[in-house]
């Protein structure tokens, strides 16, 4: 059975919401789709938390931010990714446990494709993500930004990331959006894809739709054969519900201050470390009472 299936039952059984299982809490937290930061990052907190923690850690697979936050707010999960813009309404009733990483939004068409901004995107087809995504709401914006309607200049589809190299490399789509650690493996495929410099929207970006958007490089190094690019980045952010109890959200907490080195996939180290400064920058959303009082304790 994958963790969906034993979430459901799980939920069914009324085992959600950290309950105790042989003196251990146990802590579902929705990640994203397998093959992606989320994924990789939920496993290695688990790991984690296997190893050195005393509560347990199960990752849920999912299609990604929004899919995350829905699942949180319906009480199905105890904790979740999500990435910092994808907090609308939801935002008075989560907390943050830390803000960990970066996000990067990533524009990828074929090696051989005349696209070299978004702008150029006008009557393509483009996939913004899975359904459910922090790419798809994202994806949007960017699209506005750079002068175009979705909804009327652009053929959008929704793919999981496998599908969408897929459909990208056999030409059923031009471009596709997505929202990740730097390398994704399934994008690191030499000659037949390249990035598209989104640099320069940025700033707009940030202007428009709130001070949550960074630009960021991406070096020439990170994809075989690929250069150097500037593009958007989202904080990412660890979030619970507020009911978790302060001793699971303060053991959780712990791994992000203590283990930082242990949590950085393989795929995307060199570009992506836990910055203990930054992880109190939680911009709107208050830290839960459990994760505050960890971080008073190491920051004196």
């Amino acid at each position: 059975m994958d963790r969906r299936g034993f979430l459901a039952l799980a939920v069914a059984a009324g085992v959600a919401g950290c309950a105790p299982r042989g003196g251990e809490a146990t802590v579902w937290l929705a990640s994203g789709e397998v093959g992606g930061f989320y994924h990789a990052f939920a496993g290695l907190l688990g790991l984690a938390a296997e190893n050195l923690g005393d509560v347990r850690i199960e990752r849920v697979a999912t299609s990604g931010s929004q899919a995350n936050l829905a699942l949180l707010a319906r009480g199905e999960v105890d904790a979740a990714l999500a990435l910092a813009d994808s907090l609308r309404d939801d935002a008075d009733r989560v907390c943050a446990l830390g803000r960990v990483y970066e996000n990067y939004l990533q524009l990828v068409v074929r090696s051989d494709s005349t696209i070299g901004s978004v702008a150029d995107l006008r009557g393509t087809r483009v996939s913004l993500g899975a359904e459910g995504s922090g790419a798809a709401l994202t994806g949007e914006r960017i699209l506005r930004v750079a002068g175009l309607d979705p909804h009327a200049d652009v053929a959008i589809s929704h793919r999981p990331l496998a599908e969408a190299v897929a459909a990208l490399t056999a030409g059923e789509a031009d471009a596709l959006l997505w929202a990740g650690g730097v390398p994704t493996r399934l994008l690191a495929v030499p000659s037949r894809m390249r990035l598209v410099d989104m640099g320069e929207l940025a700033a707009p970006m940030r202007e428009l739709f709130g001070p949550v958007y960074d630009r960021v490089a991406i070096p020439a190094d990170a994809y075989p054969g690929g250069v150097s690019v500037h593009t958007i980045g989202v904080a990412n952010l660890l979030l619970a519900a507020p009911a978790m109890p302060e001793e699971v959200a303060a053991s959780i907490v712990e791994l992000l201050v203590w283990h930082a080195d242990a949590l950085v996939p393989t795929e995307a180290a060199g570009t992506q470390f836990l910055d203990g400064r930054s992880l109190i920058s939680t911009g709107s959303i208050p830290l839960h009472p459990g994760a505050a009082a960890v971080y008073r304790r190491w920051h004196g």
